[in-house]
C-alpha cells in the first residue's frame, strides 16, 4: 500500500482527487492539507510514502515545500501536480527533489502509474515540458535580478524597493536595466511577466 499526502488549497480539486486515488487498491490517502506551510508537519505527523504537491499554494509554494521535505525526510517521494506548465518550474521541481512533475489535464490512469512510479524512485516527467526546459536552459538572471523581479508587482517605485531590499535607489536601476535587457523587455513589469512565465521567479 502506498501511503499518500496532498497538498492543494482548492477544497473541491482536493476532494475529487482524493476519491480518484483511493479507488485504487494500491494507493491510500492518508494526510490532506490547503497551505504549503503544512506539507513538512503534515508528512512529519502522517509519513506518506509519496507527496502530491500542487505548486501554487498558500503560505508556502509546492517547490519550496518539496525542498523542505528533500532536507527533513527524503524518504518522501514528491510528485509536482500544476496547472503551470513552464519548463522554469519543472527545473526548479527537479532541483528540489521533486521525483515527478506532471500536468492537472493529465489523463486519471496515467496520474496513477505515476504515483506508483514514484514512489518506486522512478522520475517521472511530463514529456512536452521535459523537452522545453532543455530547450529552454537555466534562468539568465542573478540572484539580485530575480529578488528585484519578484517584487516589481507588488512594489512600484525604485525607491521602495531600494528601501525594502536595503539598496541605493541607483543600484535598484541598473540592476532592473541588466534584467531588461537580458530578457529582452521594455518594462520591468514585462520583464517580470517573462520571468514568471519562464519558471524563474
Amino acid at each position: 500500500m502506498i501511503r499518500l499526502l496532498i497538498a492543494e488549497d482548492q477544497t473541491l480539486l482536493r476532494g475529487a482527487l482524493r476519491d480518484l486515488l483511493m479507488r485504487d487498491d494500491d494507493l491510500d490517502v492518508v494526510a490532506e492539507c490547503s497551505r504549503g506551510d503544512e506539507v513538512l508537519p503534515m508528512s512529519q505527523q502522517h509519513r506518506p510514502d509519496v507527496a502530491v504537491l500542487d505548486i501554487d499554494l498558500p503560505g508556502l509554494d509546492g517547490l519550496s515545500a518539496a525542498g523542505q521535505l528533500k532536507d527533513a525526510l527524503p524518504n518522501v517521494r514528491v510528485l509536482i501536480l500544476t496547472v503551470f506548465g513552464r519548463p522554469g518550474y519543472l527545473r526548479r521541481a527537479m532541483e528540489n527533489g521533486a521525483m515527478g512533475f506532471l500536468l492537472k489535464d493529465t489523463p486519471p490512469t496515467e496520474l496513477i502509474d505515476a504515483i506508483k512510479r514514484t514512489a518506486k524512485g522512478e522520475r517521472v516527467v511530463d514529456s512536452t515540458l521535459a523537452v522545453a526546459a532543455l530547450q529552454r536552459g537555466e534562468s539568465p538572471l542573478s540572484e539580485r535580478e530575480t529578488e528585484l523581479l519578484k517584487l516589481v508587482d507588488t512594489i512600484e517605485s525604485t525607491s521602495q524597493l531600494a528601501s525594502t531590499l536595503h539598496l541605493s535607489e541607483g543600484t535598484v536601476r541598473n540592476t532592473l536595466s541588466s534584467a531588461m535587457q537580458k530578457l529582452n523587455a521594455h518594462s520591468r513589469t514585462q520583464a517580470a511577466r517573462i520571468a514568471e512565465e519562464n519558471g524563474w521567479l
